[in-house]
This record gives C-alpha cells, structure tokens and sequence, in this order.
C-alpha cells in the first residue's frame, strides 16, 4: 500500500525546472533513499512533502492516517528547557494519558482509571520513561540537565532525532541524519533504523548509511524521477544499465528519424486521415532523438604546489582547556603523499589539533617545525564566511583571475567555475540564492585554487552530493601532497585514508596504520577476546584448559584424577592431539595480535590478517569445545 503518492509534479525555481511531470511512490515500510545532485530540488521535494512549498501542477498525496516525523539538516530551537525534560515534554499525548490516569487514581474512580489504562496500553506509555532514559543515552548525553540554548549544532541535532526516534512516527523523512553525529552513535542508528517499521524517506551522503539501512533509492535526473529496487550497490549497477539502455533507444530514434524525415518532407501528399498516426509517431521520435543524456562531470586537475622533503615535524604537543586535556606529549612527523583520517567522539580535540597545526591556537607546550615549501589548504567545517549579496563569479575572482592547472595550463575564473558544474548561466547569482551543497563546492573551489599542498578537511562530505564526493575522493587519492581529514563518513575515509589518529579522549591519541574499517575489525576482536575472557572467568570450573603458551600439561594430569572414569587409548590420544592444537592456535593467535596492533603492517597485510585471526578465534572456540567434552567423560 502506497503511504506516498507524487504524479506529475512540476516546479520551477525562477527560471530553472526542478521537476517535470516528476512521479513516484513510496510504500508503507519501505526504507526509501533520496539521491540527486546538489541544487537539484532534494531539499525543495521534502518542503513539497511537508506543505511548505507550492509547486505549479500535479498530485501530492500523503496517508492522511500516518503519523509524520521530520529530521532537519540543521535543527535550530532555543528551548531554555534541559535536554531531559525537552525530549520527555515533546509527546504531549502520552504526558497528557499519564497526567489523566495519575488524576484517576486520586479521585479512585474505576471507570475513568480503566479508560485512562486503556489509553495508556494504546500509547504504550509505561516505559515511557524508560524508553526516553533509552534513547538519550544511546545518543551520548551524559548531562541531561544542559540547558537546550546552550548546546552546540550537533547536540541540538541529537535532541532533535531523540524527540523524533520517541514518538515512532508512520513516516520518517531524514535529511542528512548523520551530519555532527560521533561514529558509534552513527552505527547504533543503522540498526535501529533497520529494525524500525516505519516507513523511511532519507538524503544522506552515507554510503555505508545509506547501503545498511535502505532497499529502495529514488533518484532525481533531468527533473525526473527514477526508482530503483535495491541498496545503494544494486542503483549503481542498475542506473549504469538504464544509462546505457537510454543511449541504445536515443542512437536508435535518431537512425529511424532520417528515414521518417524523409517520408515527411516527400509525402505530402500521404498526410491524410490514415497518416495521422505515423505523423505523430514522427513527432514522439523527434522528441526521443532529441534527448541528451548529461554526463557533467566535476573536473579537480588543480596545480598543487611542490612539496620538499621536510613537511611537518610535531614534538610533544600538549594542550588543554583548564582541567580538559585535549593532547598530551603527541608528536609525529608528517610525511610527503600520506593520507591520514582523525576520528574520535565529539569534543574530544579534533578540531583543536587541527588549529594548531595550522597556528590558528598555540599548544600549551611543545614545538612545531614546518618545512620551507609548505603550502596549508584548510576546509573548515564552519568556514562558509562568504557575503551572501556577492556574485559567484566575483567570489573567485576575489581570490585570483585565472587559475593554473596541471600541465602549466592556465584557464579563466569563469572557465574554473564550469569546471566546478557552476554553468555561466549561475555565474552572476548572489550566494544566497546557491543551495547548502552548491556554497560548499565553491568554498572547497577557494580552497584547493591557492594551490595547497598540505590539505586539511574537516568534515568535507557533510552537505556535498554522491557525485561531487566520488570525484573528490580519486582527487584525494591521487593527490601530490599529505592530506588530512577529519570526517564521520566511514565510506569517504576507507576510500581515502591509509593511517589514522584516533583520539581516545583525555589527551590520548592513538597511531593505526589502516583505515576505518581495518580499525573497526581490530576493535571488535580485542572486544571478543575481552568478552570470552571474562566469560572464562565467570564459569564454574569443571576441568581446567591447557596452558597454551608453555603447552605444559600438568593442570591436565590434576583434573584427571577426579574424571568419572578412565580414558581409553583412542581417547588419551585424541585429548592429546586437541591439547597440541590448541597450543599451536594460541600462540597463533598471540603472534596476529602483536601483528595488528604494532602499526608496521601495509593495508593489504592488515586485511589479510584480520581474516586470519578471525578463522582462528573460530578455531580455536571448536577445539577447546571437543578438549572440553572429552575431557569431562
């Protein structure tokens, strides 16, 4: 059953067609996601699904029975309420069911408290409490009672989905959910959303995000609407295939129209009552063979300057905020050509490494040394400091006039700004009229056109489309000089990234060659080995293992003497041959450890063997099971 129905929407912006007789549905529990490129109308269709845009024609329908619930990018509530009682207040409904049955139970009137519990068993309202205390702190809050005007961007964000995940609204619309939010608290949302029954409409840059929680992907194309079964994986494959069909049927029409053309310019004649049809087939042609497939492509062959041997030197950097250390002793040294991603939770000291690396805060102690020929290209994540009445062109040609770029050729401001997909027709529009997307492509245009060769992004992916990114990420790749990346998008940073700083918090940071994927399985292995340990030690003993790592047996001949009764010879044999295997396994599995954790391993080796220690936890759990069995007959 369809909970949303679009037919034939239209609308422009100004002169520019967003959508032309764009149509799709969405059904009751699909998990929908919402991809076109910056400027293109996402934000523009989700304010027609609210009510608070018009559009010239067409049908928008929205199940009137289903309940609406709304992410924005960028929540803003001045609330002088705590985060607690924010998010507990916000479902009036079951406040006022809890509010009504206390009063019921005062005036000990059977009939009101049996409506009141029904009502409350309708709104599932006795763990309400419960489930708020739920949701905020699997969204990290630790001080609840923080004042709602006080918090920053991200925390109002995270208020904001709390209220939304709370009320388990019919129809869920997301934009951006996961811009400012930490990682864990990222991949804690997939699988809610993944288990939700809500039906989900969702833009987001995420690919992970995207291909975890979605099975369907709507796309927007010359003002078009297409729907693709699948995860984000599957529309890749499934958009290249209706891309190449599209050419076949366009070559196709344009074959058959000279043949037709002809017919129309020597039949004049023939254009009576039984031509009619192949004169309008003649004209349905011409419109198919007129179509243009658009293959615009973001071009990033920028000059970087040279880059000399000496890059960057740290030694024994420290800094904190009062009590808050945020770096402690950290020193390393950079290196030409490295690509290195910063994760961490929130408010841990990312940002201010970066500050101070670029000597816009200066450490509390310790010494920076930068080489001759570096040249600092910084993206802020709240660098937008553009004036909203200037024009686009002149905002680059602020900066410079022309523009060298690889091979000593030189091109135009205006030649760069199509370069970038702004086409001359967007060269004199003032800024504001840019949507969020189009403003941080040109603040990344002011970036790299100074020509950095030390080039540092915090948080790069938040509001730019999947286009922009995948050729943002072969230009990092490729990139003749070191990057640096702060970013929260796992997709972005495994494509990118060959080393990372992972700050611990309290000042620690931690060196991991790898990326974030590679990190992740190391974690979730020392977590299993964690976990098993402490499982180890909560069991009652009822035979002792072997000692692994010396492969003495001594505790073995102990717990044979209370055995129910004697081992035959097949059986000493076997329960020798498990004990072997499971000396061999461990110090296996003691020798990938040390491998993975000493930080010397290339990308390819550090993937291999984290499989490999996987297959031996696996291993290892089977024998010492049989070791187990036989050893208690």
């Amino acid at each position: 059953m369809a909970i949303v129905h679009i037919e034939n929407l239209t609308k422009y912006f100004g002169e520019l067609r967003l959508f032309d007789n764009l149509s799709f549905s969405i059904n009751s529990g699909e998990k929908v996601g919402l991809l076109a490129k910056n400027g293109t109308g996402k934000t523009t269709l989700i304010s027609i699904l609210l009510g608070n845009e018009p559009y010239e024609s067409g049908e928008v329908f929205i199940d009137p029975n289903c309940t609406l619930g709304y992410l924005p990018q960028n929540p803003d509530f001045t609330s002088e309420n705590s985060i607690y009682n924010e998010v507990y207040y916000s479902f009036e409904e079951i406040i006022t069911a809890k509010e009504n049955y206390d009063r019921a139970l005062e005036l000990h009137n059977e009939k009101l408290i049996e409506e009141c519990t029904n009502a409350m068993d309708a709104l599932q309202a006795w763990d309400y409490e419960t489930r708020v205390n739920y949701i905020l702190s699997k969204l990290e809050f630790d001080n609840t009672s923080q004042v709602i005007a006080t918090l920053s961007g991200g925390q109002k964000k995270r208020v904001a989905m709390a209220k939304l995940l709370l009320r388990e609204p019919d129809f869920i619309i997301l934009d951006e959910p996961t811009n400012h939010l930490d990682l864990q608290i990222i991949e804690w949302l997939e699988g809610y959303l993944c288990a939700s029954k809500s039906t989900l409409l969702m833009v987001t840059h995420d690919r992970y995000f995207l291909e975890r929680v979605c099975s369907t992907i709507i796309e927007i194309d010359d003002a078009k609407a297409f729907k693709y079964e699948g995860n984000y994986e599957t529309f890749l494959i499934k958009k290249e295939e209706r891309t190449q069909a599209l050419q076949q049927e366009i070559a196709k029409a344009r074959n058959l129209m000279r043949t037709e053309l002809d017919w129309m310019r020597r039949q004049p004649q023939a254009r009576g009552t039984k031509a009619k049809y192949r004169i309008n087939a003649f004209y349905d042609l011409q419109d198919k063979a007129s179509q243009q497939i658009k293959n615009d492509k973001l071009n990033l062959n920028i000059q970087g300057a040279r880059l000399g041997n000496k890059v960057i030197e740290l030694k024994n950097i420290s800094f904190a905020y009062g009590e808050k250390v945020l770096l402690r002793d950290f020193s390393y040294i950079f290196h030409r050509n490295e690509k290195i991603g910063i994760i961490g939770n929130n408010g841990c000291g990312k940002t201010t490494f970066l500050n101070i690396i670029t000597e816009q805060l200066t450490a509390n102690s310790g010494t920076i040394d930068y080489g001759e020929t570096v040249v600092m290209g910084y993206y802020k994540q709240d660098g937008l400091l553009f004036n909203e009445n200037q024009k686009v062109i002149d905002v680059i040609k602020e900066i410079a006039e022309t523009i060298e770029l690889t091979k000593g050729q030189v091109i135009s401001a205006a030649q760069f700004l199509e370069q970038w997909l702004f086409p001359r027709s967007m060269h004199y529009l003032y800024v504001s009229r840019l949507s969020g997307g189009e403003k941080k492509r040109l603040y990344l245009m002011t970036i790299l056109m100074k020509q950095p060769n030390f080039l540092i992004l915090d948080e790069p992916t938040n509001d730019l489309d999947l286009y922009t990114l995948r050729i943002l990420e072969d230009y990092l790749q490729n990139f003749n000089g070191c990057v640096v990346i702060v970013s929260h998008d796992r997709f972005f940073t495994d494509k990118v990234v060959e080393h990372l700083f992972v700050f611990k918090g309290a000042g620690e940071i931690q060196n991991f060659t790898g990326n974030y994927s590679h990190y992740r399985a190391v974690e979730e292995l020392k977590a299993e080995e964690q976990k098993a340990v402490q499982s180890q030690t909560s069991k009652p003993e009822k035979a002792e293992k072997p000692n692994a790592s010396t492969g003495s047996t001594s505790s073995l001949t102990a717990s044979s003497a209370t055995q129910k009764k004697k081992l035959n010879f097949k059986e000493k044999q076997e329960l020798e041959r498990l004990e072997n295997e499971i000396s061999k396994l461990e110090q296996e599995k003691l020798t990938l450890t040390e491998e993975l954790n000493s930080g010397t391993l290339s990308n390819d080796d550090l993937l291999a063997k984290s499989e490999r220690i996987g297959v031996v936890i696996n291993l290892l759990d089977d024998v010492e099971m049989q070791w187990l069995e036989l050893s208690e007959v």
